[in-house]
């Protein structure tokens, strides 16, 4: 089965509420190397002006694999995971994460197209908080493989 074309302008339910937890943003932070005080110390985050330890950017991606867990389980979509690639990812934030915070998000497929029998699909990760303020959209290109 070919990507679904219909899956562009898709959006799917939102996530459940995933809470920040302090001992996750230290252990991301740890994994990327990134090193700042504000990642693993709650006083120099504190001193920075934030409630707690700051998440790096990319700690972004632990909310929107949630996300993309969805559009990946989804059978009508012609996505099959064996022959997927994750080509690209962007984020635009509005705020840094924040230990201790509520983040739930909506994936939006906002485009599918044809390259060389294989299918590019892009899809935008809205994360915002318990308040419903925006925090991050994540984007994210799958390259999806043609059935050989």
């Amino acid at each position: 089965m070919a990507v679904n074309p219909d899956l562009t302008e898709r959006v799917f339910a939102p996530t459940a509420p995933y809470l920040v937890g302090r001992e996750k943003v230290r252990e991301f932070a740890r994994a990327v190397h990134a090193e700042a005080a504000v990642h693993h110390d709650v006083e120099a985050a504190r001193a920075a002006g934030y409630a707690d330890v700051v998440a790096p950017p990319t700690f972004a991606m632990v909310i929107q694999d949630l996300t993309l867990q969805q559009l990946l389980g989804d059978e009508s979509a012609g996505i099959v995971l064996e022959r997927t690639v994750h080509a690209e990812q962007k984020f635009r934030s509005s705020r840094p994460i924040v230990a201790g915070d509520e983040l739930t998000a909506t994936l939006s497929v906002t485009g599918v197209r044809s390259v060389g029998g294989n299918a590019m699909v892009t899809s935008d990760a809205e994360i915002v908080d318990a308040a419903g303020e925006h925090v991050v959209t994540a984007t994210s290109v799958l390259l999806v493989g043609a059935a050989g």
